[in-house]
């Protein structure tokens, strides 16, 4: 357990942005799961406004959320030959 003042605080503050975070993260994670489960325009403009809030914030790295936004878009749009 931490001593001095400043870490004690410090700690406290962890825990409330850890549990913050979580909260975020799960949301994100459903978002991604029902729009593979059924990817259409509607759940596409909604997880990728989520994602680009994520990076935006530092919950995900940007080119993660580059990286899912593509993949995701490749189940909505058909592949042309």
């Amino acid at each position: 357990m931490p001593i001095i003042k400043s870490a004690i605080k410090k700690v406290r503050k962890d825990k409330i942005r850890t549990a913050r975070n979580a909260v975020k993260s799960n949301a994100l994670k459903k978002l991604i799961k029902i729009t593979r489960k059924t990817p259409n325009a509607k759940n596409l403009t909604a997880v990728f406004s989520a994602l680009d809030k994520a990076a935006k914030t530092n919950l995900i790295h940007r080119n993660k959320a580059a990286r899912l936004k593509s993949r995701l878009s490749k189940l909505v749009t058909p592949k042309a030959k």
